[in-house]
């Protein structure tokens, strides 16, 4: 398996699986900031499909930030791994100040990100969630969940690269899940990229401006994540 070159190389590859749906009226491409946006413009420009961002914020073990206990998204949605949690010896109150410090930063991040600008109805689209990988999982759980609560016609999961088992367990909750790789031996999402710098959140807004853009309408609850 060749590694992918940077992110948007990775969007370009990974489109090749999701072709039937270029051109749908009715098609939305959502990504994960900030790593997910670069690899979902790449997806909604080529299909001529709108694109807009879900936020969702992982919930990192303290003192051990990489490794994810959970993930929150708009909506009040939290996903938490009981069994890290458990492991890691985490009475609730710890969980629930880390989950309070990154509800803040997601409302800061929406903000930065979107601007003034609404975000675009989810309800009876076909509603593809983008990011640039899946470790545990976490996070697209979240988002999934999210979305569900706004009532979309269909979900697809797309990401360049996944753990095997992640990519399996998510098809129990998206309606379609396409991975274009699933290494056996896999350590981290960055191992699959020869450029995995981070990518700045003015990147983000400036990719988000460039791409298609959709009917917007007011947050409520029916229309928005």
């Amino acid at each position: 398996m060749e590694p992918f070159k940077n992110r948007r190389e990775a969007g370009r590859r990974l489109v090749r699986r999701l072709e039937q749906y270029a051109g749908r009226k009715d098609l939305l491409v959502l990504a994960l900031p900030r790593g997910g946006v670069p690899v979902a413009y790449e997806i909604a420009t080529i299909l001529r499909a709108p694109l807009d961002i879900l936020v969702v914020r992982k919930l990192g073990v303290p003192g051990h930030e990489e490794l994810a206990m959970g993930a929150i998204a708009g909506g009040g949605i939290r996903v938490l791994h009981d069994a890290v949690i458990h492991a890691a010896g985490l009475p609730p109150d710890v969980v629930d100040q880390v989950t309070h410090d990154e509800e803040r930063e997601l409302l800061r991040r929406e903000e930065a990100y979107r601007g003034s600008r609404s975000a675009l109805p989810v309800q009876d689209h076909v509603v593809i969630l983008v990011d640039d990988g899946l470790a545990t999982g976490s996070t697209m759980r979240a988002a999934i969940a999210a979305i569900r609560q706004c009532r979309p016609a269909h979900i697809i999961v797309a990401v360049p690269v996944a753990s095997p088992e992640t990519c399996e367990e998510l098809r129990n909750e998206a309606d379609e899940v396409y991975c274009d790789m699933t290494p056996t031996v896999f350590f981290g999402v960055g191992q699959w990229y020869e450029d995995f710098s981070q990518t700045t959140d003015e990147e983000v807004r400036s990719l988000l401006e460039q791409a298609p853009q959709g009917v917007r309408h007011g947050h409520d609850a029916s229309s928005s994540p």
